[in-house]
């Protein structure tokens, strides 16, 4: 268990005190977590006006965060052999229509609209009003022709109703409801007693109501009822089940840690990965990659690895989950205000845990058989062997470099770096897969770089080998 220090955990707790004591929000609850515990809940000013302040059983909207259910759902289904992610959308809700151009109409697929790329505009805030239409409605909508700002497939672009059409999907293959599906799918196998698509999930005294600001004053919003739209964010979830939800979803990204349940690892780990990528826009030198998987985001950091994560906005609401790869710490916040934006203190809470741990080893772990044969191919280095060459390479390498070749190449460079201590533990050891490795012995006048690739053979073998002079 990752322990926080109490001025740790001060800080964070003060990052969502001040939400409500600025005025952004009447309540709000977070939970920190790490794969097989809470580090650390708290709740701040009321769950409703003049009520209690919220705690790990409230319930609140957790709007866009469904998608990553919807996907879900749909991945099982995909799984079972029951969907094809690759069918046209057309092939499950007949009345689409995409106004796309006559002479290249392409039509969405389930998977392009579960990566956000079936060309469909933005609909936010527009999206978030529609949850209570009803399938004729959606249809009669539909048969007018949606607008395209891309062509399907080819660019990211966040759609509400996309997921609203998936949903459609999810009702036409299981021939019944959405809510049914995702309940018997997702909700009861993992224990989300209080988890739903209306309020009545929990009793009343553990809702959280909704509201706006107004002036100075805050106005209670009415929930909407269950639609269609309800695939894209009509979930009522408590930070307990919504962090189980994160949880499980993120123990997958570790076949060792992976939970079991009714989607298989490896399926959660396909969410999880960029299945379209996002332009990097104006600041383009952070060197973080972003992209939708299925139903989230995922984001590449050169030096705190790989985060996962939602957000959710809705009239009353705004809730947030994100959970580091590497390390499986994560986080769940929820505030009853519109567009409140409680994903800035969840991030910065996410960061200042992961700070305190320092920055993870992204360098994955070489191979048994790789460390053997770095140990092999340094006393080859030291002293060649034309046997011993022939038992670690594959035969590509005598073909690329002749030996008597190789062998000059490395005489240069131990002439340049002088004397090796080859006792010395190798430092700078690093590898972007397992199977490859990168280490540098101290020298005389500098140090000396050996690189090591293996081939994909059983057994292991070294299919290329680089041995170069670090002068000082």
């Amino acid at each position: 268990m990752t322990a926080l220090t109490p001025a740790l955990r001060a800080s964070i707790e003060e990052l969502f005190a001040a939400r409500v004591l600025g005025g952004q929000t009447p309540g709000v609850y977070f939970s920190l977590f790490e794969r097989d515990d809470i580090l650390l809940g708290g709740g701040f000013g009321e769950r409703s006006l003049g009520g209690p302040v919220p705690d790990a059983d409230t319930a609140f909207r957790i709007a866009s965060c469904t998608k990553s259910f919807t996907s879900a759902t749909l991945l099982v289904l995909r799984d079972r052999g029951l969907l094809n992610l690759d069918a046209p959308i057309t092939d499950f809700v007949p009345a689409f229509r995409a106004n796309t151009p006559a002479e290249d109409p392409v039509v969405p697929t389930v998977r392009m609209l579960m990566s956000m790329s079936g060309g469909l505009p933005t609909d936010d805030p527009w999206g978030d009003r529609q949850e209570a239409m009803t399938p004729t409605e959606l249809a009669d909508f539909l048969e007018r022709g949606v607008p395209t700002v891309s062509v399907p497939g080819t660019a990211f672009e966040y759609s509400n109703l996309g997921y609203a059409l998936l949903g459609q999907v999810i009702a036409k293959v299981t021939g019944g409801t959405y809510f049914d599906a995702v309940r018997g799918e997702l909700f009861e196998p993992l224990g989300l007693a209080s988890t739903g698509y209306d309020p009545t999930v929990v009793d009343g005294g553990r809702l959280a109501l909704g509201y706006r600001r107004s002036g100075d004053a805050w106005v209670e919003l009415p929930f909407s009822p269950p639609g269609v739209f309800s695939a894209m964010g009509g979930i009522f979830s408590t930070a307990t089940d919504l962090g189980r939800w994160a949880r499980w979803m993120s123990s997958a990204l570790d076949p060792a840690t992976a939970l079991p349940g009714p989607s298989a690892a490896a399926s959660r780990r396909e969410q999880q990965q960029i299945q379209r990528a996002i332009p990097l826009g104006a600041d383009a030198t952070s060197g973080i990659s972003t992209g939708y998987g299925f139903g989230l985001f995922v984001e590449h950091d050169p030096v705190w690895g790989t985060t996962v994560h939602h957000s959710g906005g809705y009239p009353g609401f705004s809730t947030h989950m994100r959970w580091s790869a590497e390390t499986g710490i994560g986080i769940v916040a929820f505030e009853n205000a519109t567009y409140s934006g409680v994903s800035a203190p969840a991030s910065a809470a996410l960061r200042l845990v992961l700070e305190s741990r320092g920055a993870p080893d992204l360098s994955p772990a070489p191979w048994p058989a790789t460390l053997e044969l770095r140990a092999r191919a340094q006393q080859l280095v030291r002293s060649w062997s034309d046997g011993l060459a022939d038992d670690l390479f594959t035969d590509n390498v005598a073909e690329d470099v002749p030996y008597v070749e190789r062998v000059a190449l490395i005489a240069r460079a131990l002439d340049l770096v002088g004397d090796v201590d080859w006792t010395a533990s190798p430092m700078g050891v690093s590898g972007n897969s397992p199977a490859q490795l990168t280490w540098h012995l101290p020298a005389a006048r500098g140090s000396l770089r050996i690189e090591m690739l293996l081939a994909p053979t059983t057994p292991a073998l070294i299919q290329r080998l680089a041995v170069t002079a670090v002068p000082r």
